[in-house]
Formats: C-alpha cells, structure tokens, sequence
C-alpha cells in the first residue's frame, strides 16, 4: 500500500511539475510599427512626439540604444524578422510587386517562420494588421502558423474605412473574409482593438499566445483623427505635427494592451518586443540624429526604436550598446520559451544571457543589401562600410568616434574598405538573387539628383547676391 501510495505521489508530483513549467513558459507580443523614426520615441531621448506608453515600457525593460533592422525597407525587412534568416538566403530581398507580380511572390513556403514554430509548440497565435510577405492566399497568415488574423494583406493601407476598399490589399479581412467597412473606424484604433479582444480571449485559455501586433502607422498616408491632433498642438510644423499623431494613436493604443495585460494578471510573464520596421521615412518622420532615412543604409535608414521587455526573467531599466538586429529576436525568444528551431540555421543571436546579466556581447559582423547589391553595408566591429545606390560611391565610417556617419574615411583607410568588402562577398556566397525586382534602385537616383539640383539651385542663388 505504501509503495502504491509512492508511485502516486511521484506522478502527481511529476504532473505538478510539468503543469507549473507551462505555466511559466511566457506569452509573446511583438508590436510593429511603419516607418517611425529612431529620435520619434521618448525613450531614444525625442521632445516633441508624446510617447508615454511606450516610455514606460522602456522603463520596465531594455532598450536597445544601437538596434538595426535588418533591412531599410519594410517588405524584406518583415522577412528578415519572421524567418530569424537575412532575407536574402532566400531571395526576399525587395518589396512585393504592387503590380505585374506572380502567385509565387512572398516569403518562400520553405521557410520556416516563428508564428508556424510557435503554433507546432503548441501556442496559440495571431497576426493583427499590415502583412506584406505575399499577396497570394497561400502566403496570407492563417496559412502561416496563425489562428487568427486581422488586417490587411498588402503594403499600404489608408486609415479611414473607405480608404481601406481603394488599396491594393481592398479591405480589412478577418481570417481572410472581408471586414465590412461599417465595422471599422479610424485604422490604428482598430488594430489596438483587436489586441486588446484577443488577450481577453487567449488568457482565458490553459496555453500561452504569441501576437505579431504589426501597425501601419506612422506610414503614409498621413491620416489622424482629431483627439490625437489635439495632442500634438505644439508642433508648429503641420507635416511633423500630423505625422506626430499617427504615433501618438499607436503609442495610445499600445497603452491599452499594456494595461490589459496588467488586468489579466499576465504582464510578468508576457515578453513584448517593439520596433520599427526600418528608418524615418520622408513624411514628416526624424531618424534625428542620425544620418539618412528609409531606403538608405546609412543609420537613418535602419537603426531604429527598438526595446524589449519581460519583468519576471529580465531587470528593467537597462540600456543594451552593443549592436544588435532584428534577427536576434527569433532565437531569443526560443531561448526564452526553450523551444527547438527551424532546421535551418537562424543567422542572429540570442541575446538572454547578455540580457539577464548584464553583460556585452562584444564585437558583432551584420550585413545589409538591397537590389541584389546596389546597395550594401558592412557593420564590423567599430567600423560600417556602405556603398550607397544613392550616392554611387564608397564611404567608411568609424561609428565609436562618429556615429552620425558626417566624416567619410574611406579614401583615408583604403584597407579597411577592401577588409569590409571581402567580408561582403563571403557573405554574398550565402545568398541568392532577388526573386522579383522592386523600383527602389532606380528611385534612389532620382532622389539623389533631385537633392543635387536643389544644392546647384541654392550656390547659384548665393553666386547671384555676392
């Protein structure tokens, strides 16, 4: 009897312990947003843009003062996240077509993405808002390890409920069924919505979630509503102003889910990343103080906002300097949940052991290319190599002595130049051509050289007066 008696307790005690470690095996947020700038957020030391949620998220966690996407431009720069792989080992290396673009156009089926890892584990999961990896319904997300889904498929997305039919994308879908535009109100607002219904609904549920909340603000177009406007008043600059609201709604309404997740008794163990998909873009956005904005590769284009927070493993008020990317995300959060990965390798880094003590991770070597290499960057160590598609020349910079990229050493340093760029091309080796092509290249030039004009226009102007 005793020995019956043994035998249960060992396997109550087993069942007990298997039952506590799901427990405490974390929900994961991850929040998106569009185009916003490194200096548009509080906690990167921004004045005139209220962030205060997303403040004090960083309070509660680490930022990540040298933080890279890991492209300058959003379609790939998803890719690159939800595969935890550079986006160009599988040919995701521009935006998808708008027009003329094939049912095959959208991050390879082969590619194992982390929503599809963490369903297999047994999370439940769901996407909310802009998507941009395939317009395709085999690429859309229920058919990529998500539940459930609401949002939009392509890469642009008005605000108000009639924009949404005049899109490419044609609407907001619901599990791929059409979202009647009566059910809709001001874009960012809905999205937040969301989050907040289903972590109502997913707490109530015996097994952790991972949500991909992916807002389209601040992208174009530039809408905002009134309440948040009103917020902004003090910007005397009405394209930063309106620009200001857009992250205003959105750091409003990360508040929201932030707050339900305190109701819900679960905040502790709920990791919530946040970053920008890539740099300011030219719509009223700063990627101040650093050079640049989306679509280059200098720091304006892909450092970005980024924190990261989960207060029952990680000590708050931490500001991580080395350099990392948004490839780490993908094996840290495997680290964090224990479980196994894609059988390909993931090309970032686990970041918890440097997270929970403290520590650096030393010298890093991340890799940026777009347009099969009409443009690229080298971040080695102290020293970033760029070859711009803007400018059509090298440059090097020693980002310890000069992080705003203003003094170019590479004529100075030609052996650092030629060191970068035989690292780029062992790294090329690794990766394959674009599988579609996107105007980005060709658009760069023309900016550029609509810059230049204006340059020429202005010495003339001052030639004229001397």
């Amino acid at each position: 009897m005793r020995s019956l008696i043994f035998i249960y307790l060992l396997i109550f005690g087993a069942f007990s312990a298997l039952a506590k470690g799901k427990e405490k095996q974390p929900n994961i947020i991850i929040i998106l947003s569009d185009d916003q700038g490194w200096g548009d957020v509080g906690f990167n030391g921004g004045t005139d843009i209220p962030t205060p949620n997303l403040d004090a998220l960083a309070a509660k966690g680490v930022v990540f003062s040298q933080g890279y996407a890991s492209h300058s431009y959003c379609s790939p720069s998803r890719a690159g996240l939800m595969s935890g792989r550079y986006q160009q080992r599988f040919g995701h290396e521009n935006n998808i077509p708008y027009e003329n673009h094939t049912p095959e156009d959208g991050l390879p089926l082969k590619e194992e993405m982390m929503s599809e890892t963490f369903k297999k584990a047994g999370y439940t999961t769901c996407a909310i808002g802009k998507w941009h990896l395939g317009d395709d319904p085999k690429f859309w997300p229920n058919n990529r390890g998500f539940d459930d889904w609401f949002g939009f498929y392509g890469g642009g997305m008005g605000y108000w409920p009639d924009d949404t039919k005049k899109t490419v994308s044609k609407g907001i879908l619901r599990n791929g069924e059409l979202v009647p535009v009566d059910q809709l109100n001001y874009l960012t607002d809905d999205f937040s919505a969301e989050a907040v219904n289903y972590i109502d609904k997913y707490s109530k549920e015996d097994k952790p979630f991972f949500m991909y909340l992916a807002y389209n603000a601040p992208h174009s177009p530039v809408h905002a509503t009134s309440e948040y406007i009103k917020k902004v008043a003090h910007i005397e600059d009405g394209h930063r102003a309106a620009y200001a609201a857009m992250v205003v709604g959105m750091d409003h309404g990360i508040g929201k889910v932030m707050d339900k997740l305190e109701q819900e008794g679960i905040a502790d163990n709920t990791i919530v990343i946040f970053y920008s998909d890539n740099g300011a873009a030219t719509n009223g956005a700063s990627s101040a103080p650093y050079r640049g904005h989306k679509g280059m590769l200098f720091e304006g284009g892909i450092r970005v906002p980024f924190l990261m927070t989960w207060p029952e493993q990680i000590k708050g008020g931490q500001q991580y300097d080395d350099p990392m990317i948004a490839l780490d995300v993908f094996p840290t959060l495997l680290a964090a949940t224990g479980l196994e990965g894609p059988q390909k390798q993931l090309d970032g880094e686990n970041l918890l052991p440097y997270l929970k003590k403290g520590k650096s991770a030393g010298d890093r070597t991340l890799y940026w290319r777009y347009s099969d290499g009409a443009g690229y960057a080298v971040r080695d160590g102290k020293y970033k190599f760029v070859y711009s598609g803007y400018k059509l020349a090298d440059h090097l910079f020693d980002i310890e002595k000069d992080p705003y990229e203003r003094q170019n050493i590479a004529d100075q340093q030609p052996e650092e130049v030629e060191r970068l760029k035989q690292m780029y091309q062992e790294w090329t080796k690794g990766t394959v051509k674009a599988k579609w092509q996107d105007p980005h290249a060709e658009n760069v030039l023309k900016e550029e050289k609509k810059r230049q004009s204006f340059l020429d226009k202005a010495s003339r102007g001052e030639r004229k007066a001397l």
